[in-house]
């Protein structure tokens, strides 16, 4: 802690600094109306989910929901954040991943403690019935972009293909997979997309042609395995080639993702600041006043008398 004004300290919290390399890979099939992104989390996820002292179907996930992220947020071209959000009325109230342009990822999962979870409870159970949203937030400067759906499906990935069925965008397939496994807890991703023609398709390939290319590459998208998914063993190239090796498939550049909670003092004591001070009286104890990120569960100590909060109403 430092002698600076609350509202000025900019420290960070003692979170972990990690980074993995080659978090995502994106990928495309030379020649076909076909890209993707494959996303592997690694020891990063084992890191993201152990903040929090969730139940495993609950960091399942969460995983899953960071790891989808990392994959829509790689594709996309922007300054700020991408964010998943579910909330349901479910045992677990409000979902949420998000994602920056630089790779920083973070999560968070508002569960209800006093229900009684199945060992194996499903996200169609875990969240109930209500919406997933898709959010690119670009800053105070420009409206956010939202895209919202129903939960349909049983699985997070069902409801995510839900949200691509019902847009106007060209058909993506989404595969998930978390789980703890001998080295920690793991999340992953594989995204399939059909583009538009144009870039590495070929311009004289028929719209029967182009179609079936896209049937063929979701046909062996769909052999994938939740365990080669998390398999730190079985690299992304060679996951990628064991798929879609038969049409040429091409990696690109490896992506980094990294541990990304965008707290600080100085984010909450300008919180503070704005509570009349007879709020502040009550929320400290012990002379001091406790704010917790949600996100990476860091608790910030203020002293009661370095919060000044907003003058009160006139009597």
């Amino acid at each position: 802690m430092t002698d600076l004004p609350a509202f000025l300290d900019s420290t960070r919290p003692d979170v972990p600094d990690l980074a993995v390399p080659r978090g995502v890979t994106p990928f495309y099939l030379p020649g076909q109306p076909v890209r993707g992104r494959l996303v592997r989390l690694g020891p990063l996820a084992n890191t993201l989910l152990t903040r929090h002292d969730h139940p495993g179907p609950v960091r399942k996930l969460m995983g899953e929901a960071l790891a989808l992220a990392a994959a829509l947020a790689s594709a996309l071209k922007f300054t700020g954040s991408f964010s998943v959000q579910a909330r349901g009325d479910g045992p677990v109230s409000l979902l949420i991943a998000d994602c920056t342009e630089a790779g920083a990822l973070r999560g968070y999962a508002r569960l209800d403690k006093a229900a009684v979870l199945p060992p194996e409870a499903t996200a169609g159970q875990l969240l109930g019935s209500g919406y997933l949203a898709f959010t690119v937030d670009q800053g105070l400067d420009r409206d956010p972009q939202q895209g919202i759906v129903s939960l349909e499906g049983d699985s997070l990935a069902r409801m995510a293909g839900h949200y691509f069925e019902m847009s106007e965008q060209f058909p993506c397939n989404v595969y998930l997979a978390a789980g703890d496994t001998a080295s920690g807890w793991r999340a992953s991703a594989l995204v399939v997309e059909r583009v538009a023609v144009g870039g590495t398709i070929a311009p004289g390939d028929s719209a029967e042609a182009q179609a079936e290319a896209w049937r063929t590459a979701v046909i062996l998208a769909d052999t994938i395995t939740p365990e080669e998914l998390l398999d730190d063993a079985l690299p992304p190239e060679r996951l990628l080639y064991r798929l879609f090796h038969g049409e040429g498939v091409a990696a690109e550049r490896p992506r980094p993702l990294r541990f990304g909670c965008r707290c600080s003092r100085a984010k909450l004591g300008g919180i503070l600041e704005g509570f009349p001070a007879d709020d502040l009286d009550h929320m400290a104890v012990d002379g001091d006043i406790v704010m917790t990120c949600e996100f990476c569960n860091y608790d910030f100590h203020f002293p009661r008398e370095s919060v000044t909060g907003k003058p009160g109403a006139p009597a």
